[in-house]
């Protein structure tokens, strides 16, 4: 809803709206054909198709904080769109003074920057005082003693064996999980990936298992890519064995195309697709149940981490990591797993006495 109490257009709305500012506008060039109506119009069809090109958790996270936003506009009687840049100011204190994560306000400026773009604004509200604001604020949480964001801990080679340990083998939940964890580790997969495997998107070849990711996060273009995963050297844990056993339930199951990782009932009973929320929940409950350090706090990103962490002190190279792991060449979070191993390898207080 805007200032003057119509109501705003979704996310989805706004990413068809740009370059229509000229909508009526003619062609000047002599002896050329004008514009009309049709020139702009777009089907039902084309704005699905075009609001499906945004990622679906960006889009539905964009319009939660837009509604916000809006909201709060409304109510202390400023514009929302084309809004100035004291407004996101205030806007952010109004945020900060609801004790909201840094991380959350920063999506928000992100979202009122980008609604802007969408809408063909071309002068975004600036954003230096809202970004100053959000600096005091950090500092004001760190001196108060606030832990910053916290991230989901690697899932260690130690860890992994552990909690595939504590997968009940004998039932299609154990053998599924198992094959969530490995293949999850050894992907460096996002959770989002691991959900979407089809079952013809992995096959076994001479050296291990060829995994086939038709999309994500960094090929916005679709293009795919196929990851190598080796096979493995503990019978626990090898990747082609692990594989190998779960489609085997499949194949009894006459469950052999269509999604590779699915629900499993009570009673053993495959369903759809597992759902993304649902790996961490998996991730999680192995990890109380494998009496792992920090259990309570693992994640589905866990794996994708452990995978980087565990390869980078085996002495795998950081570009070689990015690419398997499908981050970009100069992603600051691969940086940040490679840290968290150089902080204890390479410190300055190893073997000094004390």
């Amino acid at each position: 809803m805007t200032h003057n109490g119509q109501h705003e257009e979704p996310l989805a709305g706004r990413i068809v709206r740009v370059g229509e500012q000229g909508a009526g506008s003619a062609i000047t060039t002599a002896g050329a054909r004008r514009h009309t109506a049709a020139d702009y119009a777009l089907s039902d069809q084309a704005r699905a198709r075009i609001a499906d090109g945004v990622p679906p958790n960006t889009r539905r996270a964009y319009e939660r904080q837009w509604a916000v936003f809006s909201t709060w506009c409304i109510e202390h009687g400023r514009v929302e769109l084309p809004a100035t840049g004291n407004t996101l100011a205030e806007y952010v204190e109004t945020l900060c003074g609801a004790d909201r994560a840094p991380a959350s306000i920063e999506q928000a400026i992100a979202c009122v920057r980008t609604m802007h773009r969408l809408a063909g604004h071309p002068n975004q509200p600036a954003t230096d005082a809202a970004r100053l604001a959000l600096r005091a604020y950090k500092r004001a949480r760190a001196e108060a003693g606030t832990r910053g964001q916290r991230e989901a801990p690697p899932v260690g080679i130690d860890a992994l064996r552990a909690m595939v340990s504590a997968c009940d083998l004998n039932t299609r939940i154990g053998l599924r999980d198992r094959l969530l964890l490995v293949l999850g580790l050894a992907l460096m997969g996002r959770r989002s990936e691991i959900v979407a495997l089809n079952c013809d998107d992995v096959r076994e070849v001479h050296d291990g298992l060829e995994v086939t990711i038709r999309t994500s996060k960094t090929d916005k273009d679709s293009r795919g890519e196929t990851i190598a995963i080796p096979r493995g050297s503990h019978p626990l844990t090898d990747p082609v064995a692990v594989w190998r056993d779960w489609t085997a339930v499949l194949a009894e199951a006459g469950e052999t195309s269509e999604r590779l990782l699915r629900r499993v009932d009570r009673h053993g009973n495959l369903g759809p697709r597992l759902g993304a929320d649902a790996v961490n929940v998996i991730v999680r409950d192995l990890a109380v149940r494998a009496a792992v350090p920090g259990a309570e706090t693992f994640t589905a990103h866990s794996l994708r981490a452990g995978g980087a962490t565990v390869a980078y002190a085996a002495g795998v190279p950081i570009s070689v990591i990015a690419k398997h792991g499908r981050w970009a060449p100069a992603s600051p979070v691969v940086l940040r797993y490679i840290r968290a191993v150089d902080r204890w390898r390479d410190n300055a207080m190893r073997g000094v006495g004390l």
